[in-house]
């Protein structure tokens, strides 16, 4: 079985400001890489328009309204101090749920043996009733609850290395018993959220907070003594990743210095857990990374680990 990427044009038509590194560069640079050769095997498709009904299980729906109807005509409408909309937004952020529960349907469907939804805005900042960080809907939130719903699946475990705390993803969780949420990030660092003892309510909060300057050897020992061990013990159904690459030590967001050869490494980690787990159902989604050699590079070593199962 092949690696499935899904993606789409219309996140080219998400807009920031001048100077803002959450840009359609981002995704040009991840394209331009993936025309090498060595990805021919990836299997491609589009994604998507996601559900309403499907984003609804992790977001109030007088949110998504209000989220709807924000979004501008023309020019940009500000959600907050880094966060806007523009008239291709929308559809952008809806196709990036879609790639995720289309994801999520490839994989347990056996028609793949794993995905990568490369897609933008990213999602991981998103709470549940609030925009924030570049954020809209929480693409891995939406992707958990829909597995759960629609493929019954019982426990469903998301693990984010993005440098930054995923504080929407925690939000959304954090009485949540039936899914694990596991972060790795700097701290401090936005959002300031993350720290060790923030466990939740039903214990399923697993936070690794790095220090400013940390690089693969504090990374990966966070993830072999903290994250790997509580993630093997939750037996999930499903793994997905909350795929960030801004702690790239490329990366103008961040003060960490991992490398490619890094995220391959817990990518790899986290692969293998699932074929103990899961019968290697893993579901990988974009968050962040804003240094364009540093994120197509470090995609590359994702996507080649993905495509190694």
């Amino acid at each position: 079985m092949s690696t499935l990427l899904l993606h789409h044009t219309s996140y080219l038509d998400h807009l920031t400001p001048v100077g803002h590194p959450e840009r359609p560069d981002r995704l040009r640079a991840i394209d331009r890489i993936l025309e090498h050769e060595k990805f021919q095997a990836l299997e491609r498709d589009l994604a998507p328009v996601g559900a309403l009904e499907d984003i609804a299980r992790a977001h109030p729906m007088a949110y998504v309204d209000m989220l709807h109807n924000l979004a501008p005509d023309e020019g940009l409408a500000r959600v907050d101090a880094d966060t806007t909309m523009s008239p291709g937004t929308w559809e952008a952020a809806l196709r990036g749920v879609g790639g995720a529960c289309r994801a999520v349907d490839e994989v347990v469907s056996k028609t793949v043996k794993n995905a990568f939804s490369a897609s933008r805005p990213p999602g991981h900042h998103a709470e549940k009733d609030r925009a924030m960080g570049f954020c809209f809907f929480n693409n891995a939130a939406v992707a958990a609850r829909y597995a759960q719903k629609v493929h019954g699946f019982d426990r469903v475990a998301i693990v984010d290395f993005d440098v930054h705390h995923g504080n929407g993803t925690q939000d959304i969780f954090w009485s949540d018993p039936t899914v694990m949420y596991c972060s790795t990030h700097q701290m401090p660092l936005y959002p300031g959220s993350g720290a060790a003892d923030e466990t939740g309510d039903a214990g399923t909060i697993v936070n690794a907070p790095l220090d400013p300057g940390s690089g693969g050897a504090e990374f990966r020992e966070a993830m072999d003594a903290v994250i790997l061990p509580r993630l093997s013990g939750f037996e999930p159904d499903l793994v997905i990743i909350s795929a960030g690459f801004d702690a790239h030590a490329r990366d103008p967001l961040g003060g960490l210095n991992l490398t490619e050869t890094d995220f391959a490494w817990a990518t790899r980690a986290l692969m293998e857990i699932s074929d103990k787990h899961c019968d290697g159902r893993v579901v990988s989604l974009l968050e962040g990374g804003y240094d364009l050699e540093g994120l197509a590079r470090s995609v590359a070593a994702h996507l080649l680990t993905l495509m190694d199962a």
